[in-house]
């Protein structure tokens, strides 16, 4: 009996020691297994990508691939400053709720109470509406002559008023509609409401606070350390098209690097910014008017992968792509920025965070 109880506790040892021998060894597989995904994705010789994993708030994977110049062949380092395009609107949206908090604005203000002659054709348009896509507003990005003003610096009021007087495409709250118009207006409100730029009080309320040293309203002029230049790949790579940052505005003109998206992902979850009861409102998964969800918080989809609930958005710019997922019961983080546009990091960001969750 008593060499039963020996064999059986002689097991168990042998069994957690294996598990603590084996340990390294599974990091070094998924190490493998995520190397594999992204050489093939983005080969040494094209524009690249670099990646970033962090798990229950520890770095576990940053790796560079690929080339962050062709004309120059300089390949790709994770110090490397990207432009984020939507991915802006998660600091466009905590802009937002930070000024709620301060009392100096409510989420069910009206978007006349900002812009008193904004045509709203008698409908209410709260700024709730504006956050969760879901005012009928037309998306400037899809009105006739945008070419034309592309290059152009306007204010945001000139921006607004490109679009305002577009046909609504829905009544609001009767649908949910990605709508870059919504943060342009969001982020002409931050400056409505705090009498500073938009650009200023994001870098000074929220880079600097945070330390994201590396992050910046973008700008084709400043000399920007470690900026990687971005592509488009028709019938072979050539350099992207340069639009003025004040048209994606605050629906898409910030820069940044995978390590101070890390440390923006590391403050949200640790309320840093907002209260934890505003962060909850910010991953509330809203709804219509005849109560449908829409998979959509305040400047995040909250979807899932596979059973797994999951925080995320992307972007798309000239020349990059952008995508940022968080698993927030895994507390797994995974972002890919990519400068290229013909090569989006979407998927693989997604199939890598799933990937992560099972080791």
């Amino acid at each position: 009996m008593k060499k039963a109880l020996y064999l059986k506790y002689l097991l168990i040892v042998i069994s957690v020691l294996s598990l603590h021998y084996q340990s390294p060894s599974y990091a070094q597989n998924l190490e493998f297994k995520i190397d594999s995904l992204l050489q093939e994705k983005y080969p040494s010789n094209v524009p690249g990508a670099t990646f970033l994993i962090s798990k229950n708030g520890n770095i576990i994977y940053k790796k560079a691939f690929g080339l962050s110049n062709l004309e120059l062949n300089l390949p790709m380092q994770t110090e490397n400053v990207f432009e984020i395009a939507s991915m802006t609107k998660q600091f466009t949206a905590i802009s937002i709720l930070m000024l709620v908090e301060k009392g100096k604005m409510n989420l069910d203000d009206e978007i006349t109470k900002f812009i008193p002659d904004y045509p709203t054709n008698g409908y209410k348009i709260t700024v709730h509406h504006l956050l969760t896509h879901t005012s009928g507003i037309k998306d400037f990005t899809r009105v006739k002559g945008l070419n034309e003003i592309s290059k152009k610096d306007v204010t945001p009021l000139e921006l607004i008023d490109f679009f305002k007087n577009e046909p609504i495409d829905f009544v609001p709250g009767e649908q949910f509609k990605y709508n870059n118009s919504g943060y342009v207006l969001l982020g002409y409100i931050v400056e409505k409401v705090t009498g500073q730029s938009y650009s200023y009080f994001v870098e000074e309320q929220i880079f600097k606070e945070l330390g994201m040293t590396s992050s910046q309203y973008a700008s084709h002029t400043a000399i920007i350390k470690n900026r990687a230049s971005g592509y488009h790949n028709k019938d072979g790579y050539i350099n992207s098209r340069q639009v003025s940052y004040t048209i994606p505005y605050a629906s898409g003109s910030l820069m940044s690097t995978v390590y101070d998206m890390f440390k923006w992902q590391e403050a949200i979850k640790n309320n840093l910014l907002i209260s934890k009861e505003t962060t909850e409102k910010v991953f509330t998964n809203y709804t219509l008017n005849n109560g449908q969800q829409i998979n959509y918080g305040y400047g995040w989809h909250i979807k899932e992968i596979n059973g797994i609930s999951t925080r995320e958005h992307g972007g798309h710019f000239f020349g990059f792509k952008s995508m940022g997922v968080y698993l927030p019961n895994e507390d797994i983080y995974v972002v890919g920025l990519n400068n290229c546009d013909c090569n989006s990091p979407t998927k693989i960001t997604r199939d890598i965070a799933e990937l992560t969750a099972k080791f």
